[in-house]
């Protein structure tokens, strides 16, 4: 097990008093190993404790005292100090499979680990699932998790997983569901494999046997020009229309029975089918925005000043909502400062850049609050294929977007597409040739932007 490194300090903190420094590994909190951000949350949420660090090859021990509940002050590496549990499955529609060579080394981690679905709302399939996590679940609370169904339906399952574990590892959901873990699903719906009779299926599926289910997701499968998989394809405009229907039948189905809709659409159907997004409050708590359920409509109404604040079911709650310390990984990582402007910020009329599914969203709400500001469409030349949401723009299709605009307006970003400053080609924001605005990809702070107030 790796030694958790402190990155960082807070001057005047429980852990600048106790003599904590940057590079210093943690060996033990009260002398006990955190193997993870969550225990070493649990083991720090104490007035005093001795910490047993390691600096140079020299183990010290320290002090630390809390007052009042104040942060303990230091930031580390990482949030799994034992290994990530990654992904024995081999979908067909895996993203990470349709990935080109030479990327981020980040980018091709297949994780399927519990703890990071709890983190950061990482979908896990459970098949790597155990007892000993499942005392964990209980006993600490780790709530809510993201499971992956795909299909309820054991055979189906285990061939779209292509694991035969797959066919049984949704027993995990049962128990955790009994164990009082909030938990939303997804199946990620694939043209001629799941979709159809086999769809159906998995929506009685869970109504009989996982109907404390918070949420279930039905997003349309991403296929991009590197994929080798001869079955897998984007959907067509019927078969988006179909997937629709059946959700929206469903919907009826759970509301007379659960009191409660339980499984959604992704945003992604009602552009493909040119179908108007359901009112906001059918949605719920919106709890799977960042799987594009909801989305849009949570945009518009941040847009507008309507009061919702987007993505807020979205991860751990409670005791753990602050997660102090833990760093976000991969593509979860931080983007860039709100606000952060690449060169000398051109004021005048603006350009805000998004992906192909986001200007159809954007263009009218931009059209309607400002008449000199424009909605540019970034094609997705890198991946290609169905590819065509905001967050995975690349550097180098923004910056032939931004090459054929005039100079002199100020060019609006989202910050969804970047990790730590960086696109996932790896150009940095500093390498696009027009000076761009970094702007929080939610209504609030675009609104904000194009009133010339700032992205906070």
């Amino acid at each position: 097990m790796a030694l958790p490194r402190v990155v960082a300090v807070a001057p005047g903190s429980p852990a600048d008093r106790a003599g904590v420094l940057p590079g210093d590994e943690l060996v033990a909190m009260d002398g006990q190993p955190p193997r993870d951000i969550i225990e070493y949350q649990l083991l720090a949420d104490q007035d005093g404790f001795k910490l047993e660090v390691s600096r140079g090859g020299i183990e010290l021990s320290l002090e630390l005292r809390r007052e009042g509940g104040e942060p303990l002050g230091m930031e580390v590496d990482a949030a799994l100090f034992d290994q990530v549990r990654t992904c024995d499955n081999h979908c067909e529609f895996c993203f990470i499979h349709q990935l080109p060579k030479g990327m981020r080394k980040s980018l091709y981690v297949r994780d399927d680990d519990y703890r990071l679905s709890f983190l950061y709302g990482n979908f896990t399939t459970l098949t790597r699932f155990t007892e000993a996590d499942m005392e964990r679940v209980l006993s600490e609370g780790l709530s809510p998790l993201f499971v992956s169904i795909h299909a309820t339906d054991p055979e189906v399952r285990a061939r779209i997983l292509r694991n035969r574990r797959g066919a049984m590892s949704l027993r995990w959901l049962r128990a955790l569901l009994d164990g009082g873990v909030e938990v939303h699903g997804q199946v990620v719906v694939c043209p001629g494999v799941n979709d159809g009779e086999v769809l159906e299926g998995t929506l009685l599926g869970v109504l009989d046997e996982y109907p404390e289910l918070a949420s279930l997701a039905c997003v349309p499968l991403g296929v991009s020009r590197f994929n080798k998989e001869v079955s897998m394809r984007a959907h067509t405009a019927a078969e988006a229309a179909a997937v629709l229907d059946l959700v929206e039948e469903w919907q009826g189905i759970y509301l007379s029975t659960l009191g409660r809709r339980l499984a959604y659409a992704a945003d992604e159907y009602y552009l493909l089918t040119g179908r108007d997004f359901p009112p906001l409050d059918t949605y719920g708590a919106v709890a799977q925005h960042d799987n594009g359920i909801g989305m849009a409509r949570a945009f518009e109404a941040g847009f507008l000043g309507l009061g919702h604040e987007e993505g807020k079911g979205q991860g751990p709650s409670g005791f753990f909502r602050s997660l102090e310390g833990a760093p976000a990984l991969g593509y979860r990582a931080s983007r860039v400062p709100c606000g952060f402007t690449s060169r000398r910020e051109e004021r005048g009329a603006v350009t805000v850049l998004t992906g192909e599914y986001g200007a159809r969203v954007l263009g009218p709400l931009v059209a309607r609050a400002r008449g000199d500001a424009r909605v540019q469409a970034v094609r997705n030349e890198f991946f290609g294929g169905n590819i065509a949401v905001a967050g995975l723009m690349t550097g180098a299709d923004v910056a032939a977007a931004l090459a054929e605009l005039p100079e002199g307006r100020r060019y609006l970003l989202p910050d969804s597409c970047l990790s730590g400053g960086r696109f996932l080609d790896g150009l940095a924001v500093t390498d696009l040739p027009r000076p761009v605005e970094v702007v929080p990809a939610d209504g609030a702070s675009l609104r904000r932007a194009l009133a010339g107030r700032g992205a906070l």
